[in-house]
């Protein structure tokens, strides 16, 4: 009960900017764990996308791996039905492989909207609590001015302690924020290698099936 009132202690105490603190929290904190829980599930959809139409990959049936893209909604596998889509069309690697960069292109921001808002309110965090100091300071001293002179060294101390709380609040809001950001940036960047890993591995796989159907030709 003790870590309970103190809790509330230091944030009553903090002033008006406490609340808009608070406020930032929440949405980032909000934002951060729908980009996670989104991010994870793309991850697992497009790694069991990639298990089922690789070996028809490999082994050279475009026409199931065509399909079985063409029924999946995952991030791979609208990569890969872009490029498959033209395989047998088009003889030319280029082709296929500016299909896939503009599926790329469609996919990407797809994955990193809203990411970039974590490591906003993190810093708008940051910006309340030291703009909540700074108020709190002018009132100290304005109402130090005013003060009697025996209580002025006391009255200035206890009126710092209490603004440097809204600095102290949007520092342990922003920290936390900025290390979320960056995992979801590493997550995202994870998700956008496996994708082009996956889009070279398949076009690789379509140029050298196509080089020898010419051979035999």
């Amino acid at each position: 009960m003790d870590l309970i009132y103190g809790i509330v202690g230091f944030f009553t105490t903090g002033g008006p900017f406490m609340y808009p603190i608070l406020i930032v929290f929440a949405v980032g904190a909000a934002i951060a764990v729908e980009r996670y829980v989104t991010l994870t599930a793309i991850r697992a959809k497009n790694q069991s996308a990639w298990s089922r139409v690789q070996p028809a990959l490999e082994s050279g049936d475009f026409n199931e791996a065509r399909e079985m893209t063409s029924e999946d909604d995952s991030a791979v596998g609208r990569l890969l039905g872009m490029g498959l889509a033209l395989q047998g069309a088009v003889r030319r690697r280029e082709d296929i492989e500016i299909a896939m960069e503009e599926g790329m292109m469609e996919i990407i921001p797809q994955l990193e909207k809203r990411t970039p808002y974590v490591a906003l309110a993190s810093s708008i965090a940051t910006l309340l609590g030291l703009l909540g100091t700074i108020m709190g300071l002018i009132e100290a001293f304005t109402a130090v001015a005013n003060a009697n002179p025996a209580e002025k060294a006391d009255l200035l101390s206890a009126s710092i302690s209490v603004a440097m709380n809204t600095t102290a609040f949007g520092l342990m809001v922003a920290i936390p924020l900025l290390v979320t950001s960056s995992v979801l940036s590493a997550k995202t960047g994870e998700i956008i290698d496996s994708l082009e890993m996956a889009s070279v591995k398949a076009l690789n796989v379509i140029s050298t099936k196509a080089k020898r159907q010419q051979a035999e030709a």
